[in-house]
């Protein structure tokens, strides 16, 4: 059952990474859908190559060198239950490239790309998902000695959140804004969405997918939550309601408002009380429509989907709401302290930011990250795939 159990949360989760390709081939020119959809796709395989041979082991010591009669009762599992984990835990890694393909799209490099992503999954990510969810370098234990509690997050609003999206940040402001997008007289030029319905349709896929994404991080059936299931619920609809209102009814924030109160609620969900999870959601509404507003229009940011403040602050915010939310006095379930969440989720976002400074501007010193001039006005999915989204017509056109 735990196997069964498991197989239907990694599918779910798997099926998220639709959602994250087709709210990506929604929100960009035209030109560029055909390499939004390959890079998704093509990402998901080479994390499942770097988490297989490296990130796993760095994370949680575990390797697959062994004969299948050892795998199959691996850590003490039957019927290959830590060969499902993996899967399962494969598919929260991988989507870490594919959150920061959102900010950096229409104008990176493929193999580059690639090259980071092997680095990110196999490295990065796992070094501080080890710290947190395995308790390695002692992290967890000189918190709970210092602060009370160990650092909660049940499904991953920083371990994966904040992690995606302040690594997107250090690879958005090493690429520069899109061509066209900020003048040096300090215009914003306006890049319309290709597609508003594929936007929303990848919205509504990893709205179903995250119940895979936070229920299933029990682990086993019988550790499954009820509670989990409602303040997912609750708290997506609280960032869609507020990002209605604070967006002023623009489909792309009612969009990604829903995902930004399923990223808050995410660490939370199995201890808040669901009126908490609600309020978290309408924070994380709020916090994505004006971060978003602030980072494109005023620090001119060009991340095309909004990635630093849908996963990277609202994810923060998910990681300190649980040690406000669930606590008792608050009618959570306690065994979270303030100060541990607080501080649990800034070195997470410290790593973030560091490593992908570092990633990024490493990759652009040597290989180069960027596309030319000449490939960018011409669109990625000709620049690099030869072939256009619609090439039928485009035939027919010529």
């Amino acid at each position: 059952m735990d196997v069964f159990f498991l197989t239907m949360g990694a599918a779910m989760v798997l099926a998220m990474h639709a959602g994250f390709a087709f709210l990506e081939v929604g929100t960009v020119r035209k030109k560029n859908q055909v390499n939004a959809l390959i890079r998704v796709i093509t990402d998901f395989g080479f994390s499942t190559i770097a988490y297989f041979f490296i990130g796993f082991w760095v994370a949680y010591d575990i390797n697959f060198f062994a004969p299948v009669a050892e795998l199959n009762v691996m850590e003490g599992g039957t019927h290959g239950y830590k060969m499902v984990h993996f899967f399962f835990l494969l598919t929260f890694a991988a989507a870490i490239p594919a959150i920061i393909s959102g900010g950096i799209t229409e104008r990176v490099r493929f193999w580059p790309n690639v090259v980071a992503t092997v680095l990110l999954v196999g490295l990065i990510y796992p070094l501080y998902e080890g710290m947190i969810w395995n308790g390695n370098f002692g992290f967890q234990d000189w918190l709970s000695a210092n602060f009370g509690a160990e650092f909660h997050d049940f499904a991953g609003s920083v371990v994966v959140h904040a992690m995606g999206g302040f690594l997107a940040l250090g690879a958005v402001l090493t690429l520069g804004a899109r061509l066209g997008r900020y003048t040096n007289t300090g215009k914003v030029n306006a890049i319309l969405p290709s597609n508003i319905p594929f936007l929303a349709l990848g919205s509504w896929v990893l709205c179903v997918g995250w119940f895979g994404f936070n229920v299933m991080s029990a682990g086993t059936a019988d550790g499954a939550s009820g509670l989990v299931a409602m303040n997912s619920l609750l708290a997506m609809v609280g960032g869609l309601i507020a990002a209605l209102i604070a967006g002023k009814n623009d489909p792309g924030f009612v969009h990604n408002g829903a995902l930004a109160g399923l990223v808050a609620v995410c660490a939370g969900s199995d201890i808040m009380h669901p009126l908490g999870a609600l309020f978290v959601g309408v924070v994380a509404g709020v916090l994505f429509v004006y971060v978003f507003e602030l980072l494109q229009n005023k620090l001119r940011i060009d991340d095309v989907l909004g990635v630093v403040p849908l996963h990277g602050v609202c994810g923060a915010w998910g990681g300190i709401a649980a040690g406000i939310f669930g606590s008792t006095s608050l009618g959570g379930a306690g065994g979270v302290t303030f100060m541990a969440q607080l501080v649990g989720t800034l070195a997470g976002v410290a790593i973030a930011i560091i490593a992908g400074f570092a990633v990024y501007m490493g990759i652009k010193a040597t290989l180069g990250i960027r596309l030319s001039e000449e490939d960018e006005h011409m669109g990625a999915d000709l620049a690099i795939h030869q072939i256009s989204a619609n090439p039928e017509e485009d035939m027919q056109t010529h």
